[in-house]
């Protein structure tokens, strides 16, 4: 059982957070809480004119990840106090930094920050690590249609942006798991190692996990 009341799972597109998120929070009867992206209509038009549908496609995300969270972390439920997220809220400003222009990136984090502190940060932060070809392995099968032409170089962006967040998040207990060769979806020991390894304690800072044994 964690000691973690508030876990969020982060990574990069195509990561595996929506899975790890629901098995972790059915192993430590938390309430689950998945980011809602899937009728959002600026998604799949963003990726076919990205300079046209960015900024909206940005604020649509940010009012709507702040709803649920709002929603979310201050309701109480006494048989499921703890909370898993497969986001955190500055999800939103890695990805603008990414996406949009320096002007309208500066428009964003003003109104990002403005209603940032009104939220509580995760007492861990995972992060799951992949290298951008099985990350591309992974898009694939899952099929999304919108997201079949995503490249390898905005999926090195958004890495970046991630690791340049983690390194500057001196207030966060951040986990990054290394999971190349971890099939945590189909293969039940691979999970539960990460189990295992979100479950123990950390200080707060970066924490490395390089190396699972997977045999």
């Amino acid at each position: 059982m964690t000691t973690y009341n508030f876990i969020a799972i982060e990574g990069n597109i195509g990561a595996g957070k929506t899975t790890l998120a629901s098995g972790l929070a059915n192993d430590f009867e938390a309430r689950l809480v998945l980011e809602e992206f899937a009728d959002n209509s600026f998604l799949p038009k963003f990726y076919s004119e990205p300079d046209k549908y960015a900024f909206p496609l940005e604020l649509s995300f940010l009012a709507e990840r702040y709803h649920q969270l709002k929603t979310e972390l201050v309701r109480q439920d006494i048989f499921k106090p703890r909370i898993v997220a497969d986001y955190y809220f500055l999800k939103s400003l890695i990805f603008a930094k990414a996406n949009l222009d320096e002007d309208e990136y500066l428009l964003y984090s003003k109104l990002f920050h403005i209603i940032n502190d009104s939220l509580p940060k995760p007492d861990l932060f995972v992060y799951l690590y992949h290298d951008i070809e099985r990350l591309q392995e992974n898009i694939k099968k899952r099929g999304r249609t919108y997201e079949q032409n995503i490249s390898d170089e905005y999926l090195m962006k958004i890495q970046t942006a991630y690791f340049d967040f983690m390194k500057q998040a001196s207030d966060l207990r951040v986990l990054i798991v290394d999971v190349n060769n971890v099939d945590f979806a189909n293969n039940r020991q691979h999970y539960k190692q990460m189990l295992n390894i979100i479950s123990k304690p950390y200080d707060v800072g970066i924490t490395r996990i390089t190396a699972i044994n997977v045999t």
